[in-house]
């Protein structure tokens, strides 16, 4: 797993939702104190805005490839 301290920025959607299973995993089994668990959801947070971001603009690069007619491409009778 890749260290907290790089940028949430430079990490790959699957690299961020592995942290982020392995934070709720954490979380999940009930032996931090209140202040680790804190902590653990905040970076939780962090940690999902990023691949949400991440995953919006990996759709809305699809989108434009989708809806863009490519040269080469022959054209479709709907």
């Amino acid at each position: 797993m890749t260290g907290a301290g790089e940028a949430d920025n430079e990490r790959t959607f699957e690299e961020l939702m592995e942290e982020l299973e392995a934070t709720v995993a954490s979380m999940a089994r009930g032996n931090l104190g209140i202040e680790e668990v804190t902590d653990l959801y905040e970076r939780a947070g962090r940690l999902h805005a990023a691949a949400t971001e991440r995953l919006a603009a990996v759709q809305a690069r699809i989108d434009n490839l989708t809806s863009a007619p490519t040269p080469d491409a022959p054209a479709i009778d709907g």
